[in-house]
């Protein structure tokens, strides 16, 4: 499958092939091919979905890659039976251009015509069959995202896997018409030339103004200023829609979890199995799984704004301000995508012809916020803001800024430095805007779910464990406060004085499980970083959550459900949630640990920490050496460690 960006190539590749794949409607989202079966004929035929290009003239490594598939030079792959050209009904011209150096590889060929729907919409008429004896294939009209001639497809393509089927549905070029070899040694122009002759005898009604209602709405949203501005206000209605609507299955779902942990209590008696299984495994599984609905609706909502055309204009937007501080315009997609993950970020900046401007990107990419950090914003939120979604929204929005910010500072910083070199200009087409698809916004919202799922059924789970373990052993006698403590219950209740028996037991209780912790193996560690990290509010507790998150940012919420016993009943009958044992939470001197200040310094350490070891894996494969992760995971520790440190102190003079 080869096409132009927003060509809709993905969307058929998901119809034809079953598979779920994300469908960006900017260009450079599908960076590396994508391989699915299909069964054509009776034959089961490996289609390959190959990155969106403009041209095969080898300029970048996707056209290299799509070029030499298609004469068979990529190893361990044969050349392929046939070629599918997807083409955009709306733009016409300009797709031929493409589809002109394909026909010439010498493959049998058959082009999709998409977006037929589209292009009626705007006034265009393509005849299928005229335009089928220009390029001398097969034109099949379709709409990918509806399914309109997605069938009549199908069987084209089995007419080629085996003509018998029929012949002469399966007249695929052999070889490029007249017209188009004419113009195969020719310049660039007169392939335009060739493409725009094509369109012009193929297609009637494109009229002058097509386009005006468009044109006036990119005028504003290209805009400098007001693109930048609504590009903002976009993203900040996205955090308050999530809050708004987020906020009731996680009540749900911290309740179900506490429910579990209470039942498990009630029938477990005490000991190392019903710790386990309710701080270890409930208390950190629960914790993670609390924050899945945020991730859900905003998966849900960049896939609208994504199948809507409009982050193509925010890239339009962003490119003018990311040149200015260094960065390419094609390192916007990659920072884009570095929201969902800065894995796949690193790896989609090979789109980057440049190797300084492609490890600048490399460099700075984790500083954009990704899912994993989500679980920890929310966190924070919900600490400092719960039950008020704008002020929630509003933090949300701060955060991300901060890590677009810095992400754009430190470029900056690095191509004035130590990677010297001016960037190249962004060559961008903006799509037509489309109504979004529903389908895609599901399939991508379950996809994440299921990842963070997986994630937190596996790796989480096996790192709250191992937590537990940590902050179990070894176990040590309970300390004289609280054996006095005890003592003073027993003289209370002999003298009738319940309530204050059981608010002597319970500070008893708490004091013996501090102390526990304290002296464990996680304890010691928290301890041992504590006077290094105490100058940003954070004590040996959160330094556990700090070095456990290494394997992953998100561990720090789980890690904080284990290290404050979220799960262990005070009381039976009294199950404390999270946030509860949170804000209750409270250092050897009776003070809050989480108090605003802290929370701020926390927010912001995460924010431009890098604490994800498989990013640093990628990086160096990325890069082929170990020099440059440990540079990025130094250089973000610092950063990270400022800026906390004069938030908390800056918060703190301010009363918080």
């Amino acid at each position: 499958m080869v096409g132009n960006p927003n060509a809709g190539k993905t969307t058929l590749f998901n119809a034809l092939t079953g598979l779920r794949a994300k469908t960006a409607n900017f260009p450079g989202t599908t960076v590396e091919g994508r391989f699915g079966r299909v069964t054509l004929g009776g034959q089961v035929v490996q289609l390959i979905d190959l990155p969106g290009l403009y041209s095969l003239a080898a300029a970048t490594a996707e056209e290299k890659v799509a070029g030499d598939l298609l004469l068979g030079l990529v190893p361990g792959k044969p050349k392929p039976t046939a070629a599918i050209v997807i083409v955009d009904s709306t733009n016409l011209e300009r797709n031929l251009y493409l589809t002109s150096q394909v026909l010439e590889q010498g493959l049998p060929v058959v082009v999709a015509l998409n977006m037929t729907d589209l292009a009626k919409r705007e006034g265009i008429d393509i005849d299928p069959d005229k335009l089928g004896n220009e390029l001398d294939c097969p034109v099949v009209p379709i709409s990918a995202r509806s399914g309109f001639g997605v069938e009549h497809l199908r069987r084209v393509l089995e007419g080629l896997i085996d003509p018998s089927i029929d012949a002469a549905q399966s007249s695929a070029a052999q070889a490029p018409t007249a017209s188009c070899t004419a113009c195969g040694s020719c310049p660039f122009q007169a392939r335009y030339e060739w493409a725009e002759g094509v369109g012009s005898r193929c297609s009637t009604g494109r009229v002058a103004v097509r386009g005006s209602v468009t044109e006036k709405i990119d005028q504003a949203l290209t805009h400098p200023v007001i693109g930048v501005a609504a590009f903002m206000a976009v993203m900040f209605a996205v955090f308050v829609v999530i809050f708004s609507i987020a906020q009731y299955p996680m009540d749900w779902i911290d309740g179900l979890f506490t429910t579990a942990g209470s039942l498990v209590s009630q029938y477990l008696p005490d000991g190392d199995l019903k710790s386990l299984l309710v701080e270890g495994v409930i208390g950190g599984v629960g914790g993670m799984l609390v924050f899945l609905p945020q991730i859900c609706i905003l998966f849900f909502f960049l896939s609208l704004l994504e199948d809507t055309g409009y982050l193509a204009r925010a890239a339009f937007v962003m490119d003018r301000l990311m040149r200015r501080v260094g960065l390419p315009g094609k390192a916007f997609v990659p920072l884009l995508s570095a929201h969902a993950c800065a894995i796949p970020a690193i790896m989609a900046s090979r789109v980057i012809e440049d190797k300084r401007d492609r490890l600048v990107t490399i460099l700075v990419a984790p500083l954009m916020t990704c899912s994993a950090r989500i679980p920890v914003y929310a966190m924070v939120t919900a600490l400092l803001f719960w039950h008020e979604p704008l002020m929630g929204a509003l933090l949300f929005t701060c955060a991300y800024s901060l890590g677009i910010i810095a992400a754009l500072t430190m470029a900056f910083v690095f191509k004035r430095t130590i990677l010297k070199g001016e960037s190249k200009p962004l060559v961008l087409e903006l799509p037509s805007y489309k109504v979004p698809s529903l389908r895609n916004a599901l399939t991508l919202m379950y996809d994440r779910a299921m990842l963070f799922i997986k994630k937190a059924g596996t790796i989480i789970l096996l790192i709250s464990i191992a937590l537990w373990f940590l902050a179990t052993f070894p176990k040590s006698d309970p300390p004289a406060r609280a054996e006095a403590l005890q003592q003073q219950a027993v003289a209370a209740e002999a003298q009738g004085q319940s309530q204050l028996a059981t608010e002597l037991l319970t500070e008893a209780e708490r004091t013996t499980s501090q102390h526990a912790l304290m002296h464990s193996f996680a304890g010691r560690m928290g301890r041992a970083i504590e006077p290094v990290i105490r100058p940003l509010g954070f004590d040996w507790q959160i330094g556990v959550g700090v070095i456990s998150s290494f394997a992953a940012r998100e561990v720090i919420v789980s890690t904080l459900s284990v290290v404050y016993g979220v799960g262990a009943d005070t009381a039976d009958e009294n199950p404390q949630t999270f946030y509860e044992t949170l804000r209750a939470a409270q250092r050897l001197d009776g003070t809050p640990v989480f108090t605003t200040a802290t929370c701020i310094s926390l927010l912001v350490f995460y924010v431009l920490a890098m604490q994800c070891l498989p990013t640093q894996a990628v990086t160096k494969r990325e890069t082929n050496s170990w020099k440059w992760p440990a540079f990025q995971l130094a250089y973000m520790t610092v950063l990270a460690y400022t800026a906390s440190l004069v938030a908390y102190q800056v918060a703190s003079a301010l009363g918080g």
